[in-house]
């Protein structure tokens, strides 16, 4: 093996090995007595986000097939969160990193990414960033990482400290240790793909819902099992949904999907932030308004149990943009009638 080869995967691992796992933590919701909803706080990452495993994942996948040495360019079509993580890792290996990203992207996100020694490279929406990272990695000699390709055969589903495994192990001591579901958001569909994966191989009675946002294809290709549908249109929650159907997207392991209103997404972190004093990113209230669809039928059919979903990024991170009212009234819409409708859930029964 190439010494460079070896010394960055070796590096990799002291990073992982020198990091502890994320917390999984209970939601204190008034409505619920004999329902436990918890979030599993993937922001605790060195960069911050769910996406710092897929960067590992992904840097690993490509050092151990060949495909990058200490010369290569990394290029990645991403949002944001993948971008910044995997600006994170270029810079541990010392490899030149360019984010390929709609001109819409969070400035802080931006930042973090110049931060860790990463380039933007903007484009006008969603759509165009995977043809703009090819022709970048053609012109550079570089390596797309291709996050939307790579994200479920790069990660080991069957354990290696993925998310799916920790999620199962640190339920094992609650009341209702096997959750009656696990709700996730799709980007890549990588995630998902995993804890899909990995409760089939395990034979959990766990039901996997994926919840996804407007202006995305994944729920009705889901619903139509058409995988060939494309939109002109971009999520408006970043860093999920996306205008095509992803290879890395893994319909057969869902048991179920849920389309989330943006204004949903949007006013379920405003109320998180009430119940634990701390703000999320936007995917974290399309996955959090799923979980609380999912225990209302739970309520409603008096069954008891657990739901697990994910705190996928910190809201530290949209300031500008989802946590700003004008922003939000102006991009997003009036969160009201919804906002009044989560507060159901702060009542006791």
């Amino acid at each position: 093996m190439n010494s460079w080869v070896k010394d960055s995967i070796q590096k990799i691992n002291a990073d992982l090995h020198r990091s502890a796992d994320t917390h999984l933590f209970k939601l204190d919701i008034p409505r619920l007595t004999n329902i436990d909803i918890y979030l599993k706080d993937e922001s605790t990452h060195p960069t911050g986000s769910l996406k710092h495993r897929l960067a590992r994942s992904l840097f690993l996948y490509a050092l151990c097939n060949g495909k990058v040495n200490q010369t290569t360019t990394i290029i990645e079509a991403s949002s944001g969160s993948t971008a910044v993580s995997e600006a994170y890792f270029s810079r541990m290996l010392g490899l030149p990193f360019i984010a390929v990203m709609p001109r819409s992207t969070a400035q802080s996100k931006i930042k973090l990414i110049e931060m860790y020694g990463g380039q933007c490279h903007f484009v006008d929406s969603a759509s165009q960033m995977h043809g703009e990272s090819l022709r970048l990695a053609s012109e550079l000699d570089g390596y797309f990482m291709d996050q939307f390709k790579h994200a479920e055969r790069a990660t080991d589903w069957r354990g290696n400290n993925n998310i799916a495994q920790s999620i199962f192990q640190q339920m094992e001591r609650e009341r209702y240790p096997v959750p009656e579901s696990v709700v996730m958001s799709a980007g890549t569909g990588g995630t998902s793909a995993t804890l899909g994966r990995y409760i089939l191989y395990q034979g959990f009675n766990t039901k996997l819902v994926v919840v996804d946002p407007e202006n995305s294809v994944f729920y009705d290709s889901y619903m139509k099992k058409d995988s060939t549908l494309i939109s002109d249109k971009s999520s408006r929650i970043e860093g999920i949904g996306r205008p095509k159907v992803e290879l890395s997207f893994q319909p057969d392991v869902i048991n179920h999907m849920i389309k989330v209103p943006d204004v949903a997404s949007i006013a379920t972190i405003h109320w998180l932030e009430k119940l634990i004093g701390r703000k999320a990113g936007p995917s974290t209230g399309a996955n959090l308004w799923g979980v609380l669809q999912l225990a209302k039928e739970m309520l409603d059919n008096k069954q008891q149990g657990s739901i697990v979903s994910v705190m996928c990024d910190s809201g530290e991170r949209y300031l500008d943009t989802y946590y700003n009212h004008t922003w939000v009234a102006e991009n997003i819409g009036d969160l009201e009638d919804v906002t009044k409708a989560l507060e159901w859930w702060l009542v006791r029964d």
